[in-house]
């Protein structure tokens, strides 16, 4: 997500020059640049307009210290008022009230909103320790509420039954009594979409929500029809109290503008953003740290969240005792990091958040490409149990016959056992005294100058 914001405002916010203080003169192109770049980033005109003279008012005037450029400062001056376009602050699920509390999931057909329930209920069950309920009052797909039935038993959630010849108010009250009865927290009510906004779903929506009374009320918007989310969000908040908004699809968004444009038109906050198909792939929005990551500076904070939650701290262990008893590092463990890599949204996933990885060449971020651990994975899984504990028994038929058996070609077994030989050397120091510092030192030989990947690199192809 912001893949072109990060790139163009990366490039324009460089070539402020000048000392001592921050001028109309020498922001004046700067200015126009960031304009634009928005522009192309499908944010809503009124937003830019503001944003841009927000920027300047704040920034005209200012005095550069003498540890800055005053590109830094005007970095930072935009920052905090992209932090502030998108709501300034990470707002939670007010879910106060006397149990079940309900949530009310509103959106448009294709917004991937089904999917959205069941994301948001692991979410609650798996970090807030909610037990929830879901229920589809969406009468229109049959499909609709097979899908949802299907979600919530892959994720151990409750699931109200529902059919077609039920009306939704009736669907939705003989949950809550359901909830109420078998003590659920929450329970999550998904509507039915349209393909467009029109009057008799919204009157159908409006009945709803005045029967059931939500503490939540979520407007589901696909991340990917850019100032247009922003505009059926709207609608939607004209008709009914909306609380909140949960953006989708931002992992195939590379502009950015339905997340920039949603807090300034509707006034309402977006409080989760789904980036990816898994279940597992909704996210808390925190708009100081999408901020950072819109300006190339990363998002440590999350990445830190995501591998406390999605790490498996058991196996982690076991592997860290397995390596000082000097046992070594096995195919094996090496297949359960490129798993554990791929729980976490895979390299890219996790290259996205860290510091300056915009700057990344598109060559490297190909050698970063996840296809690269998917076919890692396949060639460890055509391996013998034997193979993968020894891997030096590996040689001229044993490697053609785990290449057909992954579908590979020769070459990138041979790459595979050179990066995995890398990979236990760099377990061996770890192990050693002054670990980890040789470890950072091996790393760094392994990359190619300016940065990670590169020819012979750790995941060089």
């Amino acid at each position: 997500m912001f893949e072109n914001l990060s790139d163009r405002l990366g490039k324009t916010l460089k070539n402020i020059s000048g000392r001592g203080r921050l001028t109309e003169d020498n922001i004046k192109d700067t200015l126009r640049e960031v304009r634009m770049a928005l522009l192309e980033a499908d944010v809503a005109l009124p937003v830019i307009r503001e944003f841009v003279a927000k920027v300047k008012e704040q920034a005209v005037g200012v005095d550069v210290s003498k540890s800055l450029t005053p590109g830094q400062v005007f970095v930072k001056i935009v920052q905090k008022e992209l932090e502030l376009a998108m709501g300034g602050i990470n707002e939670n699920l007010n879910l106060k009230a006397a149990p079940p509390a309900i949530v009310l999931m509103a959106g448009l057909q294709g917004a991937g909103k089904t999917t959205s329930v069941a994301k948001l209920a692991k979410f609650l069950t798996e970090r807030e320790k909610k037990k929830v309920l879901v229920v589809s009052a969406d009468v229109y797909r049959p499909a609709a509420i097979k899908q949802l039935e299907t979600l919530a038993t892959e994720i151990n959630v409750g699931f109200f039954p529902s059919d077609i010849t039920q009306k939704p108010i009736s669907i939705a009250n003989a949950a809550i009594d359901h909830a109420k009865k078998n003590f659920f927290d929450v329970v999550i009510v998904d509507t039915a979409g349209r393909l467009h906004v029109d009057e008799s779903m919204m009157d159908e929506i409006k009945a709803l929500h005045a029967a059931i009374n939500p503490i939540e009320t979520l407007f589901t918007v696909d991340a990917m029809t850019g100032q247009d989310a922003a505009n059926t969000a709207k609608a939607f908040n004209d008709a009914l109290p909306l609380t909140g908004v949960i953006l989708t699809k931002t992992d195939g968004d590379a502009r950015g503008g339905a997340a920039l444009s949603i807090r300034h038109i509707t006034g309402k906050p977006i409080k989760f953003m789904g980036v990816g198909e898994k279940i597992e792939a909704l996210e808390p929005f925190h708009p100081d740290r999408i901020a950072s990551r819109i300006l190339g500076m990363g998002d440590v904070l999350s990445l830190i969240e995501e591998v406390e939650q999605k790490v498996d701290k058991k196996k982690a262990e076991q592997l860290a005792k397995k390596v000082k008893s000097g046992k070594g590092f096995s195919l094996e463990d090496f297949r359960d990091q490129l798993v554990q890599m791929k729980s976490m949204g895979g390299m890219m996933g996790m290259m996205d958040k860290l510091p300056g990885m915009g700057n990344m060449s598109d060559k490297i971020k190909d050698q970063m490409d996840d296809k690269l651990t998917i076919r890692m994975e396949a060639i460890i899984n055509s391996m013998t149990p034997g193979e993968r504990e020894r891997p030096d028994i590996i040689k001229g038929s044993r490697k053609r016959r785990i290449a057909a058996g992954s579908g590979t070609q020769i070459q990138d077994v041979n790459k595979l056992l050179k990066q995995f030989t890398q990979m236990q050397k760099m377990m061996k120091k770890v192990s050693g005294k002054g670990g980890m510092k040789k470890m950072m030192r091996s790393m760094q030989g392994m990359m190619p100058p300016g940065g990670m990947g590169g020819g012979g690199g750790m995941f060089g192809r």
